[in-house]
């Protein structure tokens, strides 16, 4: 139920992206606005980028499924499509951010070069209707997300909310320039937009950055220091519990994906147990970690061979 809802957000999400993005290339080219222009372009991206994690949310929900598609999916796939979101992630992020330093050297040119006039009166109708859609959508992405926790709504709603402080700074801007219109400081007004197309890029830059790192730590398969905290306590504890002579174990987190590798060294001369003897342990394990799922990779192993382990 959480990846249907997590669907339906991303699909409600894009089609009022399309809606945000095809009125702003339109109305900024109309009102000669090279901010709103921005402001499309930039929901453009993430739309596109929108669909791409619609796509890999699919792929990920047909894999746990019991279905001739899923089956065929993971004989294909058999370590699953986790690896998928990071990269997702990670792309969105890049994009985003190439888009804003695009925009912010399109407004230092247009200030170098005397800024330019449009029609603010039109810009700011626009601006105020983007303003509105943006922060609901917004609003809506991260209330969703307290429950289901999902790193795709979370850059969604990020990307919505930035969107709507962009149509925000714009709101304000263009209020201003009707507001000097007519009095001496009227030879601002060409500098109005290609100013706060600048100073948006510049706040715009870093709002990904956070969201990328961590995809890419996702992707270098870095060891997160929670779980391997949390992976070492129960280590230490079935291995007094149980006499183990010392335990290794191997943690990673891809995207909303556990990776875990317990290996548990018994002494070359400790008595046979049963099979089901072995089994229960694992079971310990998985009950100590806590977490279990279709999210969740773990492998418990137990040999008498240190080599084994390393």
């Amino acid at each position: 139920m959480s990846d249907l809802r997590e669907e339906t957000l991303l699909k409600l999400s894009i089609a009022a992206t399309l809606i945000v993005a095809a009125l702003g290339v339109s109305m900024g080219l109309w009102t000669g606005s090279r901010a709103i222009v921005f402001d499309g372009a930039f929901s453009l991206v993430d739309a596109a980028m929108s669909a791409v994690s619609l796509l890999v949310l699919g792929l990920m929900k047909s894999y746990a499924l019991a279905t001739a598609r899923g089956q065929r999916l993971e004989a294909r796939f058999n370590f699953g499509f986790w690896h998928l979101e990071p990269m997702v992630l990670a792309l969105n992020g890049v994009l985003l951010m190439a888009v804003a330093a695009y925009g912010l050297i399109n407004a230092i040119e247009s200030l170098l070069g005397g800024g330019r006039l449009l029609a603010f009166d039109l810009a700011l109708y626009y601006a105020g209707a983007a303003m509105v859609i943006c922060f609901a959508m917004g609003a809506l992405g991260y209330r969703a997300n307290r429950h289901l926790n999902s790193a795709f709504v979370k850059l969604d709603a990020q990307g919505w909310l930035s969107a709507g402080a962009l149509s925000a700074a714009l709101v304000v801007a263009f209020a201003l320039a009707a507001v000097i219109a007519d009095t001496p400081s009227a030879w601002l007004l060409p500098y109005i937009d290609p100013a706060i197309l600048a100073l948006i890029c510049l706040v715009l830059i870093p709002v990904p950055a956070a969201i990328t790192r961590r995809a890419l730590s996702d992707m270098l398969l870095v060891t997160p220091g929670d779980l391997r905290a949390r992976v070492d306590a129960v280590a230490r504890q079935i291995t007094a519990k149980h006499g183990f002579q010392s335990h290794q174990s191997y943690v990673a987190r891809v995207g909303r994906a556990e990776q875990i590798e317990m290996y548990f060294i018994a002494a070359p001369d400790a008595p046979a147990r049963p099979l089901s003897d072995w089994d229960a342990i694992r079971d310990e394990v998985s009950a100590a970690l806590g977490n279990a799922g279709p999210d969740r990779w773990l492998s418990v192993t137990f040999t008498a061979d240190p080599k084994w382990s390393a």
